[in-house]
């Protein structure tokens, strides 16, 4: 079986690179959304090799058609319309940042409409799941394991603050005031913003702290992670997979196979807040969101729930 050969680069790669170096240094863009812009455009670029016919096109080629037909590609591989919806922002910024260089006269991606993404309501604890999950991993902390009571710290720290993944991971120890009772998050576009911290997630932490202090004292200073709040057992900073995997576990143990992730957390905490009266604004600083329009979603969620209410309620429902 003769391996798939990638096709050879093209003029076309240097202006990707110094795009990409452009949002890596000039923008401070996270490596995530670095890594998938690079990703769609190497698609559009193999694309437009085929498009075209040969691999000596350039930029100033591609029109409208031919980004539509770049979206037609991507349907015909399977990609879900919230994909290639991603593809097609990627594109789009790509060709502003070209024209902006005066590479070009116009942005052809900007007249192409957006695939229709389907309407989806986010997954979220009730609040009786919610006491749940929490009894069940207050039980485990309580043994004293290292990662028990860390795993507890973790998922005390996702309700109690609503912040991403990789908002979490990145923590330091300088970042968490206890005595404040406040973190200090970095999100999307290194953006910084301040969170406080609840009751139980402030004592989760101060129990977690005194554990990862001796495991430090007990590995020894050079193997370990002296700035990274969260923990492995080898002393290094925690990883998204690991954490995912933490979080993954205790979850399953109050709804089994559900597909429930550390991203349901940040919908539960949105969710509880909004339910609680919590206005809609206070909730989007929350939780780091750049337009209001992405934090929306959550009432969206509290309004099917009280169609659900009123069905099962009202007697002429």
């Amino acid at each position: 079986m003769t391996a798939s050969v990638a096709p050879a680069p093209t003029p076309s790669d240097g202006a990707v690179r110094e795009f990409l170096e452009h949002l890596t240094k000039g923008l401070s863009v996270s490596s995530h959304t670095v890594k998938a812009y690079a990703h769609d455009l190497r698609e559009l670029t193999y694309f437009l090799i085929r498009y075209f016919g040969n691999d000596s096109w350039s930029w100033s080629q591609v029109d409208r058609l031919a980004v539509r037909s770049f979206l037609g590609h991507l349907n015909r591989k399977g990609l879900s319309k919230r994909s290639s919806a991603r593809a097609l922002s990627a594109v789009r910024t790509f060709f502003r940042y070209l024209h902006r260089n005066d590479v070009l006269t116009s942005n052809p991606a900007r007249a192409v409409g957006t695939p229709k993404l389907e309407k989806y309501l986010p997954s979220y604890l009730d609040h009786a799941q919610t006491e749940r999950l929490f009894q069940l991993a207050h039980q485990r902390a309580r043994e004293g394991r290292y990662t028990d009571v860390r795993d507890l710290a973790i998922l005390e720290l996702f309700y109690s603050t609503g912040m991403r993944l990789s908002e979490l991971r990145g923590i330091d120890r300088a970042d968490l005031d206890l005595i404040s009772q406040q973190v200090k998050v970095r999100g999307k576009g290194r953006k910084e913003r301040i969170i406080p911290l609840g009751d139980h997630a402030h004592l989760a932490l101060r129990n977690y702290e005194a554990k990862r202090d001796e495991l430090i004292r007990r590995l020894g200073s050079p193997r370990s992670d002296k700035r990274a709040v969260f923990l492995s057992l080898l002393g290094r900073r925690m990883s998204e997979t690991a954490i995912q995997r933490a979080t993954t576990r205790l979850l399953g143990l109050i709804a089994e196979d559900s597909g429930l992730s550390t991203h349901s957390l940040r919908h539960t905490f949105a969710t509880h807040l909004l339910d609680a009266g919590a206005d809609l604004r206070a909730v989007q600083e929350l939780l780091g969101h750049a337009s209001i329009s992405t934090t929306q979603i959550y009432t969206h969620t509290s309004v099917e729930r009280l169609k659900q209410v009123y069905q099962r309620a009202h007697p002429r429902a």
